[in-house]
């Protein structure tokens, strides 16, 4: 098996096809000072490819910090795609810079259609709180439970439409933060477009797709891409089972079996909003199960704090209802502004994860403010299985998107 060889990307120009010995001699700028680790040999927190540069105040959003060619450890995609990681400057959810990391697979088929390839950004239900639970280490490791995010661009990829997955969730592993994660989708984005590998360049069509905790994602990066990236177009976002309100969703989770959710976005919360003062409103136990949900992947998280309610670890009965809190909820709660691209929002009303109630509120906020939405809901669904049931419409409404077809729209 060959291991592909790390182009580095420095500060005023980009180094391609340089040796590694030639390239580390220019010690100024150099993204690292020693031989990288073999894509996907280790983990994101032990590998300087996830490191920012100390100057990353001084790159662009979406401006590559480094590219690397991979090859994919799952499924076939080691044998249908050509892959790449890019590393890119973004920002949290405070607009403070940071580094995140985006995976390009572009089917090796030759597309045969009209016009560039289309490219869809694919956002994986990470749902985790560690580094190691990234869909860009799955996919070049093929190790645990981020290896599942695979299953994410498989259709899409099988249209011969290339994929952008990025690991949104940044480098603090925040699920649940909507900014931060809209912030990586849309750089992301660019960064693949500023990079050009694989043929996907400037005059590729773009469009979103993510299911559950992808969704949030999905949703947030078509929310903010009027104002955040006007120079990305979209031409549709595809988002199921959407957590739009983290407050609601939180409230349904409570105490139930799926309430490792609910420590998931905890930890991360207070992470990404230290104002918020979650911390200093748990008591002993609280204290110790923040650390004990730090660095997690969704398995351990979900068998960890099963039937754990909120109230158990603070000092308040009601923390969701904390001025400080409920004001940090709610700038994580999509429905500020509309998007401009068409959205095909699909939800079963019978999920037992995230409750449809507060997924009807976004699209009928959205359509108030002048959205395009088809709003589509099963009346008998699970959570997991909403996504295989209406997987082939969300291609379909991809494909009309990508032919410049007039979109599906069920706003009143």
């Amino acid at each position: 098996m060959t291991t592909a060889v790390p182009r580095l990307r420095l500060a005023a120009r980009t180094v391609r096809a340089l040796p590694i010995a030639a390239a580390l001699t220019l010690a100024a700028g150099a993204a690292y000072a020693a031989d990288p680790p073999p894509a996907g040999s280790v983990p994101p927190d032990q590998d300087p490819f996830y490191s920012a540069p100390a100057d990353i105040g001084s790159y662009r959003p979406g401006q590559v910090v480094a590219d690397r060619t991979i090859l994919p450890k799952v499924g076939d995609l080691g044998t249908t795609t050509d892959a790449w990681q890019i590393s890119y400057r973004t920002n949290d959810s405070h607009g403070q810079p940071e580094l995140a990391v985006t995976t390009l697979l572009v089917p090796k088929k030759a597309w045969t259609g009209s016009g560039p390839r289309p490219v869809v950004s694919v956002q994986a239900a990470e749902d985790s709180t560690g580094t190691q639970c990234a869909p860009s280490y799955g996919v070049s490791s093929g190790q645990g439970y981020a290896a599942s995010s695979a299953i994410y661009p498989a259709a899409v990829l099988a249209e011969g439409w290339a994929v952008a997955m990025p690991d949104f969730e940044g480098p603090k592993s925040v699920f649940m933060g909507g900014p931060q994660a809209g912030h990586a989708v849309l750089d992301g984005i660019r960064a693949v477009r500023n990079l050009g590998a694989g043929g996907v360049g400037t005059t590729n069509p773009w469009a979103l797709n993510g299911y559950s905790g992808g969704a949030q994602a999905t949703g947030w990066a078509a929310e903010l891409q009027p104002s955040y990236a006007p120079d990305v177009s979209l031409v549709g976002a595809a988002m199921g089972g959407t957590p739009a309100d983290p407050a609601a969703v939180a409230r349904s989770l409570d105490g139930g079996v799926f309430s490792g959710f609910e420590a998931a976005a905890t930890v991360s919360l207070a992470a990404e909003y230290p104002e918020a003062g979650i911390d200093a409103l748990t008591n002993a136990q609280g204290k110790v199960a923040l650390q004990q949900a730090r660095g997690k992947c969704l398995t351990d998280l979900l068998t960890g704090f099963a039937f754990k309610r909120l109230a158990d670890y603070t000092t308040v009965p009601d923390p969701l209802s904390v001025p400080s809190v409920a004001a940090m909820l709610t700038k994580n709660t999509m429905g500020a502004a509309a998007p401009t691209t068409p959205i095909y929002d699909y939800h079963a009303k019978t999920d037992e994860i995230v409750p449809v109630g507060q997924d009807d509120a976004l699209t009928r906020t959205w359509c108030a403010k002048g959205a395009t939405v088809q709003v589509v809901r099963d009346l008998i669904g699970e959570h997991a299985l909403e996504m295989v049931v209406r997987q082939n419409d969300v291609l379909s409404f991809l494909t009309d998107r990508f032919a410049g077809r007039t979109p599906g729209d069920t706003c009143p």
